[in-house]
């Protein structure tokens, strides 16, 4: 390969090795580099192994209720060794479909370390020998790492982050997990299922801070029901000798027994390992490089996409900056104009949420109405025995535009896709709510809720 290309791609996760497919399809030519996996964190160390866990989470609990169906099984239990190898195949089969996919569409692909020597020259140390490239264009796909607390330090076996929590071969007896957002109610949900004592410890005032309350207090009682001890406005101190001090909302302090301590308190940028300090890119104080609408830098040729960029971290959003950013480097008029980004959290019951909440409507200048439909009225999920949560629609009241939606209760990852369309396309609560949805099934609530922000719903009584 000649030392020149036109365009290169550092990292290949979930934004990366998309971008270089966009360009090659594109008529491009394109060199990828990876450190370390095709597929990035969320394929490896992130959303797929972590879904396969939930999944044999919820499996567990859906045969342990089998009784109430009027099926008999003998005790079920979860066997780790067997379930990591169960990740680990499929974690294989779509790393090995990512390659299939480069390689069918001509992408060059080197694995290695990269770093910038200059704002277009890369340095990319291989297993074998190190290399320079010149590039046209160059879009950083570098991703984010888990963020270490000084009295905490990673060794990988006591205090791991979630990619070791996620290759257990043995059930910790005792899994603090300090931090409540997303991944800690995720994994903590999970372990607890399996039999393991879980404590969640969160600083700020509520789990999955940031989130709608209203849906998080669903969640909370359901892992209260499963064993799950949580702590709001507590404070970690330190880890050691298979404890672990915290000074509570009160201020007292208590010591917890832990055979796992998992620190998940969010992720940090991978910026600061690249040489971007040798190309002129900005970055913000928290080392987010910064772009425009269409993942330019402010150095001309340099893009950025993913986790790298900011929020939300999510490996969709990171898809999606790819395509914009191989557009855009071949002359299309193409920026981001994403009207609402979807969220899902596979909690037990899951959540989901797209749009605006009802207090950032009114923040916003929106005079907000809601509708609001319970599980607990749907005859597909009294069907499955799954009638925890409801679906909130937040629409704007002169207009009826629909401006956010929010889900908390069985398979609501799978619902919000309808919604996140909705808002894209500026539908209304009518459009929603006259959308045949075949009965029985979930998305119905949807309907419902709509209906309901009207005064409307068939199935509810109207609110006084």
């Amino acid at each position: 390969m000649d030392d020149h290309v036109t365009n290169l791609v550092m990292g290949g996760g979930f934004g990366g090795y998309v971008a270089a497919i966009r360009l090659r399809q594109l008529g491009q030519e394109v060199l990828l580099v990876e450190n370390e996996f095709l597929g990035g964190v969320c394929l490896n160390v992130g959303c797929i192994p972590s879904k396969t866990i939930v999944r044999a989470a919820k499996l567990l609990k859906q045969i342990q209720r089998a009784r109430d169906f009027g099926i008999e099984t003998s005790q079920a239990k979860v066997d780790l060794q067997r379930l990591q190898a169960w990740k680990t195949n499929v974690v294989d089969k779509l790393r090995s479909g990512v390659a299939y996919l480069c390689k069918g569409n001509n992408v060059s692909l080197v694995y290695g370390e990269a770093r910038f020597q200059g704002p277009h020259e890369v340095q990319v140390n291989t297993e074998h020998e190190l290399r320079i490239f010149t590039a046209d264009n160059i879009i950083i796909a570098t991703g984010s790492r888990p963020i270490e607390l000084p009295s905490f330090k990673f060794d990988g076996n006591f205090i791991i982050t979630t990619t070791e929590a996620l290759s257990l071969s043995e059930l910790p007896k005792n899994f603090v997990i300090i931090g409540g957002g997303v991944s800690g109610l995720e994994l903590g949900n999970a372990y607890a299922r399996f039999g393991s004592h879980v404590t969640i410890i969160e600083m700020l005032d509520q789990l999955l801070p940031g989130l709608d309350i209203e849906l998080v207090r669903v969640v909370e009682r359901s892992l209260r029901r499963i064993g799950v001890e949580t702590h709001v406005r507590a404070r970690a101190k330190w880890a050691r000798d298979g404890k672990v001090r915290v000074q509570l909302a009160d201020g007292s302090e208590v010591e917890f027994p832990a055979d796992k301590v998992m620190v998940t308190v969010g992720r940090r940028p991978n910026s600061d390992q690249i040489g971007l300090e040798n190309t002129g890119v900005k970055t913000d104080a928290s080392g987010f490089i910064q772009v425009n609408s269409q993942m330019q830098t402010n150095v001309p040729g340099i893009y950025a996409i993913g986790d790298v960029v900011g929020q939300p971290l999510l490996a969709h959003k990171a898809s999606k900056q790819g395509i914009l950013a191989a557009e855009v480097i071949c002359g299309q008029a193409s920026a981001a104009d994403f009207k609402a980004i979807p969220g899902a959290i596979w909690t037990d019951p899951e959540i989901a949420t797209v749009g605006l909440t009802e207090t950032e409507a009114k923040k916003q200048g929106y005079d907000p109405i809601v509708g609001k439909f319970p599980f607990t009225a749907l005859g597909r999920a009294m069907a499955v025995g799954e009638t925890e949560g409801f679906i909130k629609v937040v629409a704007h009241r002169q207009s009826e535009q629909i401006l956010g939606v929010h889900m908390v209760g069985a398979d609501v990852t799978d619902l919000i896709s309808e919604a996140a369309l909705a808002i894209e396309m500026g539908a209304t609560l009518d459009d929603l709510a006259l959308t045949v949805h075949p009965h029985p099934t979930l998305p119905e609530a949807l309907m419902e809720a709509s209906e309901a922000a009207k005064g409307k719903a068939i199935h509810i009584l109207k609110s006084p």
